[in-house]
């Protein structure tokens, strides 16, 4: 019960937003979370370290953004082509990756995913080099609604994010989910079982692919281009963090964690320039560009005082049964 209370003020919460905040930025928040998500779905439900989820968010990203300004094709089926394209880059680096464990799977993933970079870097024609892909429309959802508007934008990207939001909790609380937490827990246990464990880590890998090939189109259609950054494996660690400062294996962790690091990323100038103005101290108007250092200092707070994650840390919290002293 509590659970669909915090569910439903998180919603209520998402649609109010847009009517107070600037609905564009707020959709991009929405990417994120949903990008963290699908990581998560992986490290935190299957305990497969990835470090190449930035290959399906932003090859998608350029599928999407090719589909919608060189193709002409429609929103629905871009984006379709963006989960399509993520799910396929899945199914490649998991076949691949899946075969080693622990820090060599890893590595096998970053290989993969550098590989992907080089591969957007040189193919200019397709996604514009080091200049990016620029000036990608919104078109219309179903030919009829114009997602030019930003607020149309916003919840339309709000009901494919629910909607996927809710995918990964039936998943989660699916028989197949069961299997993979034991498979995170004990592998040699779920293997005794007669698991096929190398299936169900591919299926668990291609779902998380999928669902970042949707958040990295999902971008595209919001802010209008893709660029390197965005295949980088910078975005693949950018990803681990908003997972680990949220809450790694916590359905909501992530998305808490996107939003602190989003808004660190875009809004710590603005925040600097407002103290320096309400404090006079000069020195806060370079905060902005330290936004690397801010969000490194959080991280090693995070490591050090809130291991499970801000709200692994509060459920556990909660958890706690109070202690009765007897005399």
């Amino acid at each position: 019960m509590n659970k669909k209370l915090g569910y439903s003020l998180a919603l209520a919460v998402a649609l109010a937003a847009p009517f107070i905040g600037y609905p564009v930025f707020l959709a991009k928040l929405l990417c994120f979370a949903l990008f963290a998500c699908a990581f998560n779905l992986l490290i935190g439900f299957t305990g497969l370290l990835s470090f190449g989820h930035a290959a399906f968010f932003g090859g998608a990203g350029y599928v999407v953004g090719n589909a919608l300004k060189v193709w002409g094709w429609p929103v629905e089926l871009s984006l379709a082509m963006g989960l399509l394209t993520g799910a396929g880059l899945g199914l490649v680096m998991g076949g691949l990756a899946i075969r080693r464990q622990g820090i060599y799977f890893s590595m096998i993933t970053l290989a993969l995913a550098q590989m992907v970079f080089f591969v957007a870097l040189r193919a200019g024609g397709f996604t514009g080099g080091e200049d990016g892909l620029q000036g990608v429309p919104r078109g219309s959802l179903l030919g009829m609604i114009d997602l030019g508007s930003d607020l149309t934008l916003y919840f339309f990207v709000l009901a494919l994010a629910v909607g996927a939001f809710a995918l990964i909790v039936r998943t989660v609380h699916s028989p197949f989910g069961q299997v993979l937490m034991a498979i995170k827990e004990n592998e040699p246990r779920a293997v005794s079982l007669g698991y096929d464990v190398d299936k169900y880590k591919l299926l668990a890998f291609v779902l998380s692919a999928a669902l970042a090939g949707l958040a990295g189109g999902l971008k595209v259609l919001v802010q209008g281009f893709e660029t390197l950054t965005d295949v980088h494996w910078t975005m693949s660690g950018l990803v681990v963090l908003m997972t680990l400062v949220g809450g790694m294996g916590t359905l909501a962790g992530p998305i808490l964690g996107a939003l602190i690091i989003i808004m660190l990323e875009n809004k710590l100038g603005d925040w600097g320039i407002y103290l320096s103005s309400v404090s006079g101290i000069e020195w806060f108007t370079t905060i902005g560009e330290a936004v690397n250092m801010v969000v490194g200092l959080i991280f090693i707070i995070c490591v050090l005082a809130f291991r499970r994650g801000i709200i692994g840390e509060f459920l556990a919290w909660t958890r706690k049964k109070p202690v009765i002293k007897t005399t």
